[in-house]
């Protein structure tokens, strides 16, 4: 098989298998929107509290607005409880008619692991079942009883804890469709390097099991993809099924068409500084339309300061993005280049 293809996540049938990973602070609509434009074969919204959602956080809501260029829409949610998980996850259904939905148990913020989610559910396995158990029942009373569950874990605690095994174990029990797993411990964060030969471990693991819907389980990577060699050698070395980019595809969404290509035709092209920039540009245009030109262009700056990465004059033009304040700002700081 190449290594790019299709997958089957229970009864959903996704094109390719690449994809923009949940991202905090990062995957709205604008930027879905712009990867799935350069090739993500699906986008994930950015963790949404199961809770607030149900509570009727208008904030939650927003980070639910679908790509228009999207028809698969993959929504993250996070929670401590089986209520909360339940509530929100049935809100969700009901409302925005997800592709899937996928379970945060890695993220190792403080605060989302003090509520009982986020890597605290990789430790605890168990908990984590139930979890699963309540989005599933969620799907069944919502009468959408195909709609994928799916979970994303980290390898453990910390390096004398790890417990993506008994995790894994008791998501595929829980009934889920797919596994993403970002091999770094809580305690890792985001430094040092992730630990590829979990994700082959984990791999291996499931290389037989099944879902209900006859599907086999889908095992995803994440961590340390910034480039696409960097994609190809996780597919290689790995064997696992699809690739989710994260910190890579940041003011680099173009990752997603360069790996297509360098798995299917050996090789790729560079982004011309011209398309980066008004690729930039496009995504500022969309955040304009969901909250307003202020907020947009605050929130752009770390944006921008991503896409200008290597850009002669790069320090002083990172000097001048961070005090932009509309997008006609952003246009004359890039003129130069257009």
């Amino acid at each position: 098989m190449s290594l790019y293809h299709s997958v089957h996540i229970g009864n959903l049938k996704v094109p390719g298998n690449l994809f923009l990973a949940p991202v905090a602070g990062y995957s709205d609509r604008a930027f879905r929107f712009i990867c799935k434009e350069n090739g993500a074969d699906m986008g994930y919204t950015e963790m949404v509290s199961s809770e607030a959602i149900y509570r009727g956080s208008d904030k939650s809501e927003k980070l639910l607005l679908k790509a228009q260029n999207d028809p698969l829409f993959a929504v993250q949610i996070f929670g401590g409880n089986e209520t909360a998980i339940f509530e929100g996850s049935s809100f969700i259904i009901k409302k925005y008619s997800p592709s899937l939905l996928d379970i945060n148990a890695g993220c190792p913020v403080p605060k989302i692991i003090k509520s009982g989610a986020g890597s605290a559910l990789t430790r605890e396995p168990e908990k984590l079942y139930k979890m699963v158990k309540a989005a599933i029942l969620a799907t069944k009373e919502t009468d959408n009883p195909a709609l994928p569950v799916t979970v994303k874990i980290r390898s453990g605690w910390d390096s004398s804890h790890l417990s993506w095994k008994e995790a894994a174990l008791a998501a595929y029990e829980a009934g889920v469709a797919a596994i993403t797993i970002h091999p770094r411990t809580k305690a890792q964060g985001y430094e040092g390097k992730s630990d590829w030969s979990i994700l082959a471990e984990l791999v291996d693991l499931f290389k037989d099991k099944k879902h209900s819907s006859g599907s086999k389980i889908q095992i995803f990577g994440s961590g340390d993809v910034f480039s696409p060699e960097d994609a190809k050698n996780m597919l290689e070395q790995t064997k696992c099924d699809g690739v989710m980019f994260a910190r890579g595809a940041m003011g680099n969404p173009f990752i997603f068409n360069q790996t297509k290509d360098l798995l299917t035709k050996g090789s790729y092209e560079e982004v011309s500084i011209q398309h980066r920039i008004n690729t930039g540009l496009k995504e500022l245009e969309i955040l304009i339309e969901d909250s307003n030109e202020q907020i947009a262009c605050r929130e752009m700056r770390k944006r921008f300061c991503c896409y200008a990465k290597g850009f002669s004059g790069s320090s002083q033009i990172r000097m001048q993005i961070v005090q932009a304040q509309t997008f006609d700002d952003y246009k004359k700081i890039f003129s130069s280049f257009l």
